[in-house]
């Protein structure tokens, strides 16, 4: 009986290993994609399924990749090379999310402004209307409507600054892990 051969990184003991069977190694990558094969996208099943089961794992646990490849097409180089442009895939997506966060806290800031300055007008108008007309009620409803509006304002930027950030945030560190973990591809034994 002959043994599979493996080509990559050799995988750590401790390591969780993430599992995937393909037919090809091509099917890994988008088929679309006119880059070189070290810069190839990862096809967006095969990108979903990898960060899935890695998001279901604890965050401490070190991660490796196992491709098992039941026809290989390519040469043991290719199959090598295709760890490279896994990470490489990882990376890329980690830049995409650092700019992502980066857009969305640049957006935060000038949310704030924005709601800040609209509550200092409603605050000052509201406190003008108490002036001008204290006991009439339309007036009153009008300046609570005011000081209502303001604070819903803020709505935006209380979003992006508390909860809209962090998400992101998770997945820059998932795509970081990913972009360090070892590769692995395994192949069939080769008829005799």
């Amino acid at each position: 009986m002959t043994t599979p051969s493996f080509y990559g990184d050799e995988i750590p003991l401790e390591s969780h290993i993430i599992e995937v069977r393909i037919r090809k190694l091509r099917q890994l990558f988008d088929s679309l994609d006119p880059s070189p094969f070290i810069a190839l996208d990862l096809d967006d099943d095969a990108q979903q399924y990898i960060v899935g089961s890695a998001k279901v794992l604890p965050p401490h646990l070190p991660l490796a990749l196992v491709v098992h490849v039941r026809e290989p097409d390519g040469s043991p180089e290719e199959a090598r090379d295709a760890g490279e442009a896994i990470r490489e895939h990882f990376k890329r997506q980690s830049g995409f999310a650092s700019l992502q966060l980066r857009d969305l806290i640049h957006d935060g800031w000038i949310s704030l402004a924005i709601g800040l300055a609209f509550l200092s007008v409603a605050l000052t108008a509201s406190a003008a209307l108490l002036k001008w007309a204290p006991t009439t009620p339309g007036v009153g409803i009008f300046r609570e409507g005011l000081i209502i509006c303001g604070w819903v304002a803020m709505w935006r930027p209380i979003q992006i600054f508390l909860y809209e950030w962090w998400p992101i945030l998770g997945d820059r560190r998932l795509f970081d892990r990913l972009a360090r973990m070892p590769v692995q591809m395994v192949a069939p034994p080769a008829p005799e």
